[in-house]
């Protein structure tokens, strides 16, 4: 080799390395989920989901769900949804259960795509257009701020009236732990300018999607059945005063504190969940 050959060869080397090549293009007919990077996706498999049944305290909202993704595997008409609500009941996880089950009924007809607003969602979008598969884009968590005008925006077009509106094979699910989505503040309502309109724009966004279902903090009595229906599915034991005081001690009530009580129990008794 010549020393310009070697020259040549070193620069394409460090060049290799300052731009590596783009990634291998996902698969989108392969696999049951997958997260959106912002100009990637990578695969998920399996997908981690709850069996649907064990999902306890929130009975009327698992059904919704529930049958709002099967119509999507389907291909028939569906609703983007917006489930909002108190912290740890669950919402993330109906999500997921819903389209793992959907799976098992209509195999390789949906997946699960996990996303945030502000990662290229609009290039996911294009992408997802040119599929003949069904998708459920997961925004988890979501929550604007009160200046994040732009963004909320742009979630709006996307769910309905907008020229980059999301394409007939794909639906949107949004947890949140607010209803509005973007944040609020009680001035708004002593704002002597048109109070009604700053609150009207703010639940504007929320009322874009076609099943909004709140999610709220779960009696004693739910809580409870939570544990036990776990407790149950894993081969575990359990007293009732020992579960409600492990409540009291974190000071909630909720699905992931059950289920944070079972995991509890599953480690004293030496056993992996």
């Amino acid at each position: 080799m010549s020393e310009t050959d070697a020259v040549l060869v070193r620069i394409a080397d460090a060049l290799e390395r300052l731009a590596p090549p783009a990634p291998p293009r996902a698969d989108w007919h392969a696999h049951p989920a997958y997260v959106w990077t912002g100009s990637s996706a990578r695969p998920v498999d399996p997908l981690e989901a709850p069996p649907l049944a064990l999902i306890c305290g929130v009975d009327a909202q698992k059904a919704a769900v529930a049958e709002n993704v099967v119509r999507l595997a389907r291909g028939a008409a569906a609703h983007d949804m917006l489930l909002w609500g108190a912290r740890g009941m669950g919402k993330s996880a109906l999500v997921r259960a819903a389209v793992r089950a959907a799976q098992d009924a209509y195999p390789g007809r949906i997946a699960l795509v996990q996303a945030a607003p502000d990662e290229g969602l609009t290039g996911l979008l294009t992408v997802l257009r040119q599929s003949d598969r069904q998708f459920l884009i997961l925004l988890d968590d979501l929550g604007f701020d009160a200046d994040d005008a732009s963004s909320s925006r742009r979630l709006r077009s996307w769910l309905e009236g907008g020229v980059e509106a999301r394409p007939a094979n794909v639906r949107l699910a949004v947890t949140s732990n607010r209803r509005a989505i973007v944040e609020r503040h009680m001035a708004e309502q002593n704002d002597p300018i048109n109070p009604r309109d700053v609150v009207d724009d703010r639940l504007a966004l929320a009322d874009r999607f076609g099943l909004s279902l709140g999610f709220h903090a779960c009696s004693q009595d739910d809580y409870l059945a939570i544990i036990t229906g776990y407790a149950g599915h894993h081969g575990l034991e359990f007293q009732t005063d020992d579960a409600l005081a492990w409540s009291k001690q974190r000071g909630s009530r909720s699905g992931r504190v059950a289920w944070q009580f079972v995991n509890e129990l599953a480690g004293r008794a030496g056993r992996k969940l």
